[in-house]
């Protein structure tokens, strides 16, 4: 739990109204309204936003409102759960991917787009894609959960049921995605929206094991295992840029 509530917890709100919207913004600023300028001002504007970004509970519950972090917990209930259903979706992404998506060429009107955006934020050699993957993998998916599910989830739930902080959050963190899945395949297209309602019911799930387990650990480590079979998907697609 994130300590006893103090006055100034009064503006969480207002704080969450905005937590729940400002990736969406990032997102579209660094990924659509950039698009096409130089590369270092793109990199430049992602980085600042999302360390505004995964900064903003921080100040808000540790130092505005004085109350306890806490979200690194000290039980591992939740772990099993976790992995098992990260690695259901990792396997049925492979699956997949492998059997219905690439010999259909069912992603191929997104490989283009996908290819420019990962040059324009530099990532243009299988080292750079490496560490990029082992960032987002390892340290990104972490840093979602704290944000997602401990602070956006977390005090949501101090207002309303836990089945809306549930629906409410999980919307909120797919909402960036669909900025992305759409530039990639088009507004259009049927399967961003697919792969957008699947990132909400995957963030369903990481709350509703959050809120049965009390820790982070099993939301990161089935975060982690997806983003995994995300970036093995991405090198496979990305074919010959990144040799």
């Amino acid at each position: 739990m994130n300590g006893k509530p103090s006055a100034f917890s009064r503006g969480d709100p207002i704080v969450l109204g905005v937590a729940m919207v400002l990736p969406l913004v990032i997102t579209w600023v660094y990924f659509i309204l950039l698009s096409g300028g130089h590369p270092a001002l793109q990199r430049g504007v992602a980085i600042v936003g999302k360390s505004a970004q995964f900064a903003l509970p921080v100040v808000w519950v540790g130092l505005i409102c004085r109350e306890r972090l806490g979200w690194i917990a000290s039980t591992w209930r939740g772990v099993s759960g976790g992995f098992g259903f990260g690695l259901l979706v990792f396997v049925t992404m492979i699956v997949a991917w492998q059997h219905v998506f690439e010999p259909r060429g069912v992603l191929d009107s997104a490989t283009d787009e996908i290819r420019q955006k990962v040059i324009e934020l530099g990532v243009d050699s299988f080292v750079g894609y490496l560490i990029l993957g082992v960032f987002y993998c390892l340290v990104h998916s972490l840093l979602e959960e704290y944000y997602w599910r401990w602070f956006v989830f977390g005090r949501l739930r101090r207002y309303v049921p836990v089945g809306w902080a549930i629906l409410l959050s999980s919307i909120a963190f797919a909402a960036h995605h669909v900025v992305l899945l759409t530039t990639y395949f088009g507004w259009f297209s049927p399967w961003a929206w697919l792969f957008s309602v699947a990132v909400a019911v995957g963030g369903a799930f990481w709350a509703w094991l959050y809120q049965r387990s009390g820790s982070l650990y099993g939301p990161w480590i089935s975060h982690l295992l997806i983003d995994v079979a995300i970036f093995l998907i991405g090198y496979q697609m990305l074919g010959d840029l990144l040799m």
